[in-house]
């Protein structure tokens, strides 16, 4: 048990978390860098310690740092958000080894998830369908790797083993583009995760993106929450998220939602998490599971009237679950839209004060904010500034108020996305529904030659 919880993480989902540790009345602890000491939710922590320079290396990077500010407030638990430390294994042995409790999964669990390859074969173990390819590492022997990646079949895709957001990956779509494609992808997988190992499978031509989430606790209970597309991306990053994913059985998404849970219970998770899959012709596949908090729960929470933050909190508190699955409803839809501090056309990043701030209102509709007038967004960290997530009867009802909302939202001072928001949530396509990974880079090469 706990009673004061330090938050590693800042803006949004900094706000986020302290609002559900007070709903459950706990004290919070709020770290910050120096570029965030100004932040407006750090008046509402019942500490702010400033743990370092702008740079996330020297702050929200800085595991020394944060354990200190934990023993010198005389907080109990860290909650770590989503990004920064949120999954790295080392992080959370230190917290272990120093007596705090880490609000997510065990360092054991984050290593073996964290290995695209061991989560593979955990996954397989359980059940879960996995795209075509080896539960391995792919040897060094060259003439071997061209075997495998013919059983397989062109086109396949190259991954680092402890790769992540989008980056070690390329796609082969023949054999001459094999091993130049390894050499890259090796090289780029030492640099960024010091982890050269890389593995193949199965190139998917037209797949969706599609999550599972789960919640777990340390008594062997799990359940599935329920569903969501993110096939709205852009290089990899997700723009708009959406919950149900639309058009798939409902006993197809319930097969697969078992055997997530089932997975959770066979390697003892405990927390919340995500699978996330690719679904093509109503097959899904398996590609990784994120052992944290998603940027998308609040999709899940306003269609499975759960909040997702509280109850990872109840659970690293060891309480049990309280929510069978058959008491988890699927009530109507829900759209989430990332909100960016960028340019809508060509993505720069666009810091600096906002001068103007209109937050959309009325029934169905909730903006998860740090951000408000006056604020000066900085340029060491992520760009988004808010989330707006609208919720309807029907799919078309909450598109229909996601339209509205976007409408009223206005953010002065600074360049946002929003205009790119407004023109996809009229697009026909997006309105259809179930459109593909690559739909929105299609879409924005028509748009820049239009």
């Amino acid at each position: 048990m706990f009673d004061t919880v330090l938050i590693a993480n800042r803006g949004e989902i900094a706000l986020r978390v302290l609002r559900a540790c007070r709903g459950l009345g706990l004290k919070v602890v709020a770290v910050h860098s120096e570029a965030d000491r100004d932040a407006p939710y750090l008046k509402l922590a019942d500490q702010a310690l400033c743990i370092g320079p702008a740079a996330p290396a020297q702050s929200y990077l800085n595991q020394a740092a944060i354990l200190a500010a934990a023993q010198v407030s005389g907080a109990q638990a860290i909650h770590p958000g989503y990004g920064f430390l949120s999954e790295n294994a080392v992080f959370v042995e230190q917290v272990e080894q120093a007596g705090l409790t880490f609000i997510g999964p065990s360092s054991a669990c984050i290593r073996t998830m964290g290995d695209k390859v061991s989560a593979k074969r955990e996954m397989r173990a359980a059940g879960v369908p996995c795209v075509p390819g080896p539960d391995s590492t792919l040897p060094d022997d060259a003439d071997a790797v061209r075997a495998i990646a013919r059983d397989i079949g062109y086109p396949v895709i190259v991954k680092a083993a402890g790769g992540g957001g989008g980056r070690g990956m390329r796609v082969v779509h023949d054999e001459a583009q094999l091993a130049p494609a390894l050499a890259v992808t090796r090289e780029e997988a030492g640099r960024a995760f010091g982890n050269p190992e890389v593995y193949i499978e199965k190139f998917l031509l037209h797949p969706r993106h599609v999550e599972i989430q789960v919640l777990a606790d340390r008594h062997g209970n799990a359940v599935w929450l329920g569903s969501r597309d993110c096939s709205l991306q852009r290089r990899h990053q997700k723009v708009i998220e959406e919950a149900p994913a639309p058009g798939i059985a409902p006993a197809l998404l319930a097969s697969v939602g078992e055997r997530c849970a089932e997975a959770c219970r066979r390697i003892g998770y405990s927390g919340v998490g995500t699978f996330e899959f690719l679904y093509e012709d109503n097959a899904f596949y398996f590609i990784e599971m994120n052992t944290r908090l998603q940027v998308e729960h609040p999709v899940t929470e306003l269609t499975s009237a759960i909040d997702i933050v509280q109850q990872q909190l109840r659970v690293a508190r060891g309480e049990k679950l309280a929510i069978a699955q058959g008491d988890i409803p699927c009530r109507g839809h829900a759209f989430e839209c990332r909100i960016n501090a960028e340019d809508p056309r060509s993505f720069r990043p666009s810091p600096g004060q906002i001068t103007d701030w209109c937050a959309p209102g009325g029934w169905g509709v909730r903006v998860d904010t740090h951000a408000e007038a006056g604020y000066c967004v900085p340029p060491y960290y992520d760009s988004m500034v808010a989330k707006l997530i609208v919720h309807g009867a029907t799919r078309d009802d909450a598109l229909a108020r996601l339209g509205v909302a976007l409408a009223e939202m206005r953010v002065g001072g600074i360049a946002t996305n929003l205009p790119l928001h407004r023109e996809l949530a009229c697009d026909a396509a997006f309105m259809q529904g179930a459109v593909d990974i690559h739909y929105l880079e299609r879409w924005l090469k028509e748009r820049a030659a239009a």
